[in-house]
């Protein structure tokens, strides 16, 4: 079986992030519902990762596969082949759970879906907070955090960030918080570069981890109006060929050279490894420059249906989704969606 060696990132604390993670998100369909029936193929995936050198798992409470992850994570420990204190895991915490006292709540329910003591990073999964029924709640991000500083000083988290967190938001929280947060994970690919949030949080001890980071390069996310590059791109095709690698590793790549620790998803065991296989190679200046020309600001997720709630983090758009989609407020967790 092929092996991968993925390096670290050093996070703030001292701890140690592995570059590339494995994401743990089946997506929407077409009907905006959730894509349980994929459940099976996500547990062979990652327990195919794990055993080819994947540490870092990437999950969350709206994810619903927090039980299967564990069962996974159980079984590769009782077969040898990981002890726990190898794997970095993160999940994050909804924002119907954004009181401060409401955190513990959540990540507890995290544990015991996750049959952990544990995790390693929970995140604020995003600024607003929001009700079940889809009321604004209108409660302060400042005062959510302070909830994820206290799973953070009870030990239920070896360390504390954010996510989809933009630049003042970021400035407003690091001048009022007592934990300095460990990553944003935010969206950031080839057109969506955030090179100035990003770099405003590298100089302040913030790792940024990046989702979505093929952008609308890959087939399954490309539209009409969705800009360059895509996976047969001249230019990203020609880079490729010179180091003997896919478009999309020179994707994660440049990623990894901009010191983004990535969280690609993929059910396909092939694009497992070959997502984690980018660390034998190095883009030069002219690949680099070729590359930072197709950032333009566009962004691939827009839950515009959000855009009117307080602290909305993005650009507001003109005919946004009206409606918060079910399965964004209300769901129960696991394959059989019967667990609380």
């Amino acid at each position: 079986m092929a092996k991968v060696n993925i390096p670290s990132f050093k996070l703030n604390n001292g701890m140690e992030i592995p570059a590339v993670g494995y994401g743990t998100w089946l997506g929407l369909d077409e009907k905006m519902e959730f894509k349980i029936q994929d459940a099976p193929k996500l547990v062979e995936a990652l327990s195919y990762a794990i055993d080819i050198g994947y540490r870092h798992i990437d999950t969350a409470h709206l994810y619903r596969v927090e039980p299967e992850i564990g069962q996974v994570v159980k079984k590769k420990i009782a077969q040898g082949v990981v002890k726990r204190d190898d794997l970095f895991i993160a999940t994050k915490v909804w924002h119907h759970y954004h009181r401060e006292a409401d955190v513990e709540t959540s990540l507890r329910a995290s544990l015991k879906r996750l049959d952990m003591d544990y995790v390693d990073l929970v995140l604020m999964h995003w600024p607003m907070s929001i009700s079940q029924d889809g009321v604004d709640e209108k409660i302060d991000y400042l005062e959510t955090y302070r909830g994820l500083e206290a799973v953070l000083k009870k030990g239920l988290t070896k360390a504390i960030g954010v996510s989809n967190f933009n630049l003042e938001q970021m400035k407003r929280l690091l001048a009022n918080c007592n934990v300095v947060p460990a990553t944003n994970q935010i969206e950031v690919n080839l057109n969506l570069g955030q090179k100035e949030l990003v770099e405003y949080c590298q100089s302040k001890g913030v790792l940024v981890v990046g989702f979505t980071t093929f952008g609308s390069m890959v087939p399954s996310r490309a539209t009409p109006d969705s800009p360059e590059p895509k996976i047969d791109n001249p230019t990203m095709v020609s880079i490729a060929k010179k180091h003997g690698k896919a478009v999309t590793q020179v994707a994660l790549r440049y990623l990894y050279q901009r010191e983004i620790a990535t969280i690609p998803k993929s059910l396909s065991k092939n694009r497992v490894l070959e997502n984690a296989s980018i660390f034998d190679f190095e883009l030069d200046k002219e690949d680099i420059a070729q590359i930072a020309k197709f950032d333009n600001g566009y962004r691939t997720d827009i839950p515009s249906f959000w855009q009117d709630y307080s602290n909305y983090p993005f650009e507001k758009i003109a005919n946004p989704i009206q409606g918060i989609p079910l399965s964004l407020r209300k769901w129960k967790n696991g394959a059989n969606l019967d667990i609380d």
